[in-house]
């Protein structure tokens, strides 16, 4: 049996360099040498082969150059998204994401950000399904957190990137009602098991406020699934049926961009067409919503910045770095489209 080729090391390359083995590391490395020096070693290493072994490199620096990013739910087109420009940002800093998907399940979240806490990530990123839960006090302890969307509100994290979520909502509310609607239905992805997550509870307290009825009902964020709650709701009987008349629901609030798209998909099926006999609104601002006929009105967070803000505070926190605001607030943009207008009389 032939056998395997013997990994160059590290030791090899620097025998031929003529430099130590800590001089051909911090060369490799791109630190403490010159460039002349560096260029050297890299030429030398390519001729030999050698690659870098990440496992003696993890022992060596404690670190591993992963970091946990963890969705809480990846059938959400706006959260898919998000994690695919995390990865791009924690990769130009040569850090390598491993994005796990919790799936909407709060039970399921905690489970995978222990695993993720057990693989010695080097930090985690996550936007919670359920942000009250007691478990992340001591995940948090263990590897630096940074928070998307909402707070751990028990837990100390290294970093917060939040959604301005009662602002946004205001805007949203105001608008409708400034277009004549006082009875709004409100699409949450929020589950029976997380009741009081903070957009659920301030869209009541806007909706007292400006004297609106809303109603706010769970929905998934997969388009089937969303299609058939909406169905239920612009027919208003529980299988699905339209009775004769006009449409019960005037306007419907959806808290992500995929649940309109099913709003769109179930009013196509009514017969009702959105901009005309039902206004809806997103909130997240896909790129696929520019596109639907009538464009979707929604709620722009700025992903990118988003983004780039909780991998500098990831990375902050693992390099042991102090950064001067721990606490960003993403503020909302409403982008008004077509799919909102005037309740009929």
């Amino acid at each position: 049996m032939a056998r395997p080729n013997k990994r160059t090391t590290l030791r090899e390359v620097a025998e031929a360099t003529g430099l130590s083995t800590a001089a051909v590391s911090y060369a490799l490395r791109g630190k403490h040498v010159s460039k002349e020096t560096e260029e050297r070693v890299r030429k030398a290493a390519a001729e030999l082969g050698y690659e870098a072994d990440p496992i003696a490199r993890a022992l060596a620096s404690g670190r591993t150059s992963t970091v946990g990013v963890l969705a809480g739910d990846l059938q959400d087109l706006w959260q898919q998204q998000l994690m695919a420009a995390i990865g791009r940002e924690l990769l130009a800093g040569d850090r390598y994401a491993l994005i796990l998907d919790a799936g909407g399940d709060p039970g399921r979240e905690l489970s995978l950000a222990k695993q993720l806490r057990d693989q010695r990530v080097d930090g985690l990123l996550v936007s919670p399904v359920d942000p009250s839960a007691e478990g992340w006090a001591a995940i948090a302890d263990a590897v630096p957190v940074v928070s998307i969307g909402d707070a751990l509100s028990r837990a100390r994290t290294a970093g917060e990137v939040l959604f301005d979520n009662r602002a946004g909502i205001d805007a949203v509310l105001d608008y409708l009602r400034g277009l004549g609607h006082r009875r709004v239905t409100v699409l949450t992805p929020t589950g029976p098991s997380t009741p009081d997550r903070p957009a659920d509870v301030y869209v009541r307290e806007a909706a007292d406020r400006l004297g609106i009825e809303a109603e706010v009902l769970p929905c998934p964020q997969e388009l089937g699934e969303a299609t058939a709650m909406a169905r239920r709701v612009l027919a208003n009987s529980p299988d699905g049926r339209r009775p004769a008349g006009p449409a019960p629901v005037t306007a419907v609030f959806c808290f992500s961009d995929s649940i309109a798209y099913g709003v769109y998909a179930a009013a196509a099926e009514a017969s009702l067409a959105v901009g005309r006999d039902l206004s809806v609104v997103g909130f997240d601002d896909h790129p696929v919503s520019r596109v639907l006929t009538p464009p979707l009105t929604t709620v722009d967070w700025g992903l990118s910045e988003i983004a780039k803000e909780a991998a500098r505070l990831a990375v902050a926190a693992i390099e042991g770095r102090r950064v001067r605001r721990k606490r960003i607030l993403c503020a909302p943009r409403l982008s008004e489209r077509g799919s909102a207008v005037a309740a009929r009389p």
